[in-house]
């Protein structure tokens, strides 16, 4: 089923071209990986110039996100291996995100706690993440763990990043997800265990 928010619109006109072509959603979902630890390794350097190109490299496998997934299905290139490798991909660049601004936020009043908060935040998020996903295949077809509204998607906050990064701002979001995040995997956690003894769907 083709996604209905306002980022997968946007990345239809991009990869229609593609179809039928050598490029492959795998091809795309490499090159969101790719592009999203140069990102990450940017934030971790912790320095004005770091933060400007992480933001850029952000948003280009933000939107390579979408650009694979989009692929697949209007190419009707759908896997199961392209969802894991997709999954996999998604999980470890978004984990790492939180990971590499701690890193990034050493030198600053929070001192080595970023470093701590930023590995909270990511372990939190994948666990989050995890979660939602075996929630999902406990779930009837095409439930979402969580579904958005007027066109944006949970996970399109992610777009927010890079220019929030520009802006030197990213020490409120990493304080922030320490307890968002946290709170989200719990919920998370909590809808999966009312789910625990329904059998796997299909």
């Amino acid at each position: 089923m083709l996604g209905d928010s306002w980022t997968h619109l946007m990345a239809r006109p991009f990869v229609r071209p593609l179809i039928g072509t050598w490029v492959r959603p795998n091809h795309l979902t490499t090159l969101r990986l790719l592009s999203g630890l140069a990102a990450c390794a940017c934030f971790a350097l912790g320095t004005q110039a770091g933060m400007g190109w992480g933001g850029a490299l952000w948003l280009v496998s933000a939107f390579l996100d979408r650009a694979d997934g989009e692929l697949a299905r209007l190419g009707d290139m759908t896997s199961p291996a392209g969802h894991i490798y997709d999954y996999l991909a998604d999980n470890a660049v978004n984990a790492l995100f939180f990971v590499s601004i701690g890193i990034g936020l050493r030198t600053s009043w929070l001192g080595n706690w970023a470093i701590a908060i930023g590995l909270l935040d990511g372990a939190a998020l994948f666990l989050c993440n995890v979660f939602s996903e075996w929630l999902e295949q406990r779930s009837p077809a095409n439930t979402r763990a969580y579904s958005g509204k007027w066109g944006f998607d949970p996970d399109d906050a992610l777009y927010l990043m890079g220019p929030l990064a520009w802006l030197g701002w990213l020490m409120p979001v990493l304080v922030g997800a320490a307890f968002g995040t946290t709170f989200m995997m719990t919920l998370t956690g909590v809808r999966l265990l009312r789910l625990r003894r329904l059998p796997v769907k299909e």
